[in-house]
């Protein structure tokens, strides 16, 4: 009875230390030098429970914050290691690695300057996913890859979807950025106080490449099912007229998409119980 009493101690104690070692990690600084940018760039990320304990290879989803945050606003306001632990664990959502870099530094978003002088889309796409894809076991196909994001971050996940179709098998846009029109002169007033000049040409030939309802308006007929769109909105956010626009122009122009409004505004609230169903999606869309 004793040596049976011990071993079953024994073997709770193994197993209660192998869940220990199995649970899921956040690593809210890591850094890479970008030459693109000229400086030193963070992101955070999440690894799901059991990634250091296997070889396996995890689908990779790449989550943009908001105006104002940085790569640790998902982490802290949007619990993202709670929510992607229950919904990984109840069945809901594929094990995955979720990606949230930095886009505050030195100036906000995600789009390549109007001058030139600061790339972050090129950054993007020629140096994080490839850091992202050599440091961690990510499978590295499209089919295995998605984006997505909240306010400014929704705008991002929309023009890097669009731009590049060709990387993203799901693109996921929360409270999405998406103009209605365009402030000519604040965007001048704007390089005025950085000491630069820059002109109403410069502005329209940039906007041309940024206006995400005129990108969906003339999509190529062969792009239209390249990517899976999920679009949530509140009822109650100031940024519902151009995601309501940006519903009624992809219906227009037959490509299919997820529209969802739910009550609520702009609010981490509103993104918390938005990120289990956009986690289920794009697990849908990596099952497929």
């Amino acid at each position: 009875m004793k040596t049976h009493s011990f071993m079953l101690t024994f073997l709770l104690l193994l197993g209660t230390v192998s869940g220990l070692t199995a649970q899921s990690k956040i690593l809210e600084n890591c850094t890479l030098n970008s030459n693109v940018l000229n400086s030193e760039r963070k992101f955070a990320i999440y690894l799901p429970e059991g990634y250091e304990n296997t070889d396996r290879h995890y689908p990779v989803m790449y989550l943009l914050h908001g105006m104002g945050d940085d790569q640790t606003g998902w982490v802290q306001f949007g619990e993202v290691q709670r929510i992607a632990d229950t919904a990984i664990r109840e069945g809901y959502a594929s094990p995955m690695i979720i990606v949230m870099p930095d886009a505050n530094t030195v100036q906000p978003g995600y789009f390549n300057d109007v001058k030139g002088d600061f790339n972050y889309e090129d950054f993007f796409f020629t140096e994080l996913i490839p850091h992202v894809e050599k440091t961690y076991r990510c499978r590295a196909e499209k089919q295995y890859r998605a984006v997505a994001g909240l306010s400014m971050g929704g705008g991002g996940s929309l023009v890097y979807a669009l731009h590049h179709p060709e990387m993203f098998c799901a693109a996921c846009p929360l409270s999405a950025a998406v103009r209605t029109g365009l402030n000519k002169q604040s965007v001048i007033d704007r390089y005025k106080t950085k000491g630069m000049v820059v002109t109403e040409e410069e502005i329209d030939e940039w906007y041309k490449k940024h206006d995400i309802l005129k990108l969906m308006e003339t999509m190529p007929e062969e792009q239209k099912n390249a990517v899976r769109w999920y679009i949530d909105c509140g009822d109650d956010d100031f940024l519902y007229e151009g995601n309501s626009l940006l519903h009624i122009v992809m219906r227009k122009n037959n490509i299919p998409h997820e529209y969802r409004v739910r009550d609520g505004g702009h609010t981490w609230q509103y993104w918390r119980e938005a990120l289990p169903e956009v986690m289920n999606f794009v697990s849908q869309t990596f099952r497929r």
